[in-house]
């Protein structure tokens, strides 16, 4: 099972990378060219937005039942701060995507609350792009500085 749910986890993350540059970059050029906000552009924040939290549900899953790395931090935090790969997974990771999550949601809120269409693409710009980058940060902190070996696509 749990190999299971880290490989959809895996590739769930990339799903969420391309609906947030299709998202990021309608909300800018719907802001900058003062388009209208159409149903479409709603139910792709909406999408956006749902993929993240299903993702967020995912790592749940994972993080508080099936990771062995996660549990490992959690028996030890002293220890687990001290040892960079424990640290990543047992905090860092988490506390990014809660924020990054977060984030997303109050953007659409904000957005959807919003009567000028101007202004809803102006928030989802700003709230989505913040929030990707929290992602993005996140992501590279793996596999750039923690497990430079690790798979982009986990089979």
């Amino acid at each position: 099972m749990y190999n299971t749910l880290l490989f959809i986890h895996s590739w769930i993350r990339w799903i969420i990378i391309v609906m947030a540059v299709i998202v990021i970059f309608k909300s800018l050029t719907g802001w900058l060219s003062k388009k209208g906000y159409t149903k479409g552009d709603n139910a792709l924040s909406a999408s956006f937005v749902g993929f993240m939290h299903l993702q967020l549900l995912l790592g749940f899953v994972l993080y508080f039942v099936y990771s062995p790395v996660a549990k490992a931090a959690m028996k030890d935090m002293g220890a687990a701060m001290k040892n960079p790969g424990l640290r990543y997974w047992g905090v860092e990771h988490i506390t990014m995507m809660i924020l990054a999550v977060v984030i997303a949601q109050i953007g659409r809120s904000r957005a959807k609350k919003m009567s000028e269409a101007v202004h809803k693409h102006k928030t989802s710009f700003i709230f989505f792009t913040i929030s990707i980058v929290l992602i993005l940060a996140s992501i590279f902190t793996l596999y750039m500085k923690i497990n430079p070996g690790l798979s982009w696509f986990r089979m």
